[in-house]
Parts: structure tokens; C-alpha cells; sequence
């Protein structure tokens, strides 16, 4: 079945100059990078985007993290690619991510793990929406 899922290059990871590995590792999976773009997250969008931490200790890291600089953020299509995607990011604490992960290969800790990548179909069709409310469809 061919999915959507938005994958998120962090700050930390876009100033490593990470973000060419990790179109490179989605494209040799096969995957289709249908949009992608760099941008500034508002605390708005971050808010959206976390609300389901909202509450919990480290939701104003989350927040403050992603608004500090620019990201890169994409909608990626394929066979399966929700799951897919997620097992090649690999675990979000870093220390528990397997080599050959993103997380597990560059990752530094829970809050500089590199990339956020949606952690369900639902999930993914609400974060697209904040982070590409034209639908996530390349537009001439």
C-alpha cells in the first residue's frame, strides 16, 4: 500500500549537515521525497505539532529545539512508508537506536536525535498539515 509520512530533519541535524544523508538513505530505500522544503517552525506550529507532550516535563525543550533554527521537512511516499521510514530512523533515544539508524548513527542524545519522522498514518496526516498546509503535493 503506498503511504505518506512527513519526516523532519531538526535543527541539530540540519546544522551537522545531515540532512543530504538522510535523503540519500530514503531514496536508496526506494522512497519518493514527494515535497520537501526548509523552513523556520513558529512556536504555533511547534505547539500543533507536539501537543500530545503538552503537559509533560520536557515539552518545552521539544518546543524551544525546534524553533532555535531552520529545519528541513518533507512528505515522503512509498510502499509501506510510514513503518519504513520509522525502523530506518531507528528508536528516539539514540543510546537504544540500532547502527544503521539515522538516531543510531548520528544521533547525540534524546533531545539532538537528528530527525522526527510521524509515528503513525493519523499522525502522519495531522503533522503534514502543519507543515504543509497546501496538502504536501508539489505545486507549480
Amino acid at each position: 500500500m503506498i503511504e505518506r509520512t512527513l519526516v523532519l530533519v531538526k535543527p541539530s541535524g540540519v546544522a551537522r549537515c545531515l540532512v543530504g544523508e538522510v535523503i540519500s538513505r530514503i531514496e536508496r530505500r526506494g522512497l519518493t521525497i514527494r515535497v520537501a522544503r526548509t523552513l523556520l517552525v513558529t512556536r504555533e506550529m511547534a505547539e500543533r505539532h507536539y501537543d500530545e507532550h503538552k503537559g509533560k516535563d520536557f515539552y518545552e525543550d521539544l518546543v524551544e529545539h525546534i524553533t532555535s533554527a531552520p529545519i528541513w521537512a518533507m512528505v515522503v511516499e512509498g510502499p509501506s512508508a510510514q513503518g519504513l521510514v520509522r525502523r530506518m530512523m531507528g528508536a528516539t533515544n539514540p543510546l537504544n537506536a540500532d547502527p544503521g539508524t539515522v538516531r543510531g548513527d548520528f544521533g547525540l542524545d534524546v533531545q539532538r536525535n537528528v530527525v522526527h519522522s510521524s509515528d503513525s498514518l493519523a499522525s502522519a496526516e495531522r503533522e503534514i498539515a502543519i507543515f504543509f498546509p497546501e496538502g504536501g503535493e508539489l505545486t507549480a
